[in-house]
């Protein structure tokens, strides 16, 4: 499933259901889809989401330092798939919401 993300003066942003959805929750508002922020709202979205992405990026480091342990001991050749980490593909959806911001807009999702 597929979540496009949209407001005014701003080009859509469309997410994998599961990735969006983490990412609604971390703005602490309502999974349901649709949905939708009104424009009174999303500077309150956007700081709520900063923060949690700034709480999981705290614990991908914690996550990364024990890994790096295992897989020193486990010294193993094999090629690894790089994870696109949260904070990375919540760029998107922040912009957005500077834009919905900046324009008085609401932003809406389904």
């Amino acid at each position: 499933m597929l979540i496009t993300f949209s407001c005014k003066s701003h080009n859509n942003v469309t997410m994998f259901g599961d990735i969006a959805q983490s990412l609604i929750t971390m703005m602490e508002f309502s999974t349901d889809i649709p949905g939708a922020i009104s424009a009174v709202d999303v500077e309150k979205a956007l700081i709520n989401l900063e923060k949690n992405i700034t709480v999981v990026k705290q614990q991908q480091i914690s996550n990364q330092d024990v890994q790096q342990a295992i897989d020193s001991e486990e010294e193993e050749e094999d090629e690894k798939e790089v994870e696109i980490s949260l904070s990375v593909r919540a760029i998107p959806l922040i912009d957005l919401l500077k834009t919905a911001i900046s324009v008085e807009s609401y932003v809406m999702w389904e």
